[in-house]
């Protein structure tokens, strides 16, 4: 299976970033996982809604751009569908069944996804109502991906 972990938004921290390359090193043996980091888009403090939408936009570009036709997409969104990590572990494993061996994974800037990022998504995840940081967002996915490999095969790890 193919990961992608598509994200706006450079990374900074070096913690998250330590915690994103043990994940990445653990997560190699089920599957190949990239990260695609994406600039986001410059924009002032106070945006007016037009000008929030044009920000959406251009990044949605960027991420459409980085999708093939043949990706299986889920969109991280506030409004997605929350799953259990057992209910992530079945899609996923329901996904290679069926012979999607491409996903990727969305993770938009501050201001959210574009409509058009939405539209081609095939599916939506919501980790909570609340609102994370997209950099802690990273490390976050890829510990429930890591964790779904491991239920799928029946392997220990902690509850």
């Amino acid at each position: 299976m193919n990961i992608s972990i598509i994200s706006i938004g450079k990374l900074k921290e070096k913690y998250l970033k330590q915690g994103i390359d043990e994940y990445l090193k653990r997560l190699s043996s089920y599957a190949k996982v990239e990260i695609v980091e994406l600039p986001d888009e410059k924009a002032p403090e106070n945006l007016s809604d037009a000008e929030m939408l044009m920000v959406k936009e251009k990044e949605g570009i960027r991420i459409l751009e980085k999708i093939s036709e043949d990706t299986h997409v889920i969109a991280l969104a506030i409004e997605g569908k929350m799953k259990s990590s057992e209910e992530l572990a079945k899609d996923l494993d329901r996904l290679a069944t069926y012979g999607k061996s491409k996903i990727a994974f969305i993770i938009g800037g501050s201001l959210g996804l574009s409509k058009d990022v939405m539209n081609r998504a095939n599916d939506t995840l919501s980790f909570s109502k609340m609102t994370f940081p997209h950099q802690l967002m990273r490390l976050i996915l890829l510990e429930q991906v890591y964790r779904a490999f491991r239920i799928n095969r029946n392997e220990p790890y902690h509850k």
